[in-house]
């Protein structure tokens, strides 16, 4: 059992308010499970739930590790991940708009040097 509470009704609205807001229309957030290390050198691994969306090519995960603590990273494919530079929020509102942010500006980036 994992001891990091679920996602609450409240940090749900949270996620998909933002997202549908950003893509202005209805993005389908599924609730998930994931295996992580909630401490850097942990050779445990705790199941943690998340939160998962995927928008365009670009797919999205957001980790609660504590009651109010939570982790986030997009990626394309297993090898292009990215993060938003900072390891763990304390807000949820805070880590959705980083994320949703950093992945846009990544993706204006992307499409600059290609049309160079």
């Amino acid at each position: 059992m994992s001891q990091v509470p679920d996602f609450t009704d409240t940090e749900l609205w949270v996620v998909r308010t933002t997202v549908n807001e950003r893509y202005g229309r209805d993005v389908p957030v599924d609730l998930v499970d994931t295996e992580i290390r909630l401490r850097p050198g942990a050779k445990e691994l705790t199941t943690c739930p998340a939160v998962y969306w995927d928008a365009g090519r670009a797919h999205f995960i957001i980790v609660k590790t504590g009651e109010t603590r939570y982790r986030c990273q997009f990626y394309y494919r297993l090898h292009e991940m990215f993060g938003t530079g900072t390891d763990e929020y304390e807000d949820l509102g805070d880590c959705v708009l980083t994320l949703l942010q950093v992945q846009a500006d990544h993706e204006a980036r992307m499409q600059q040097e290609n049309a160079q």
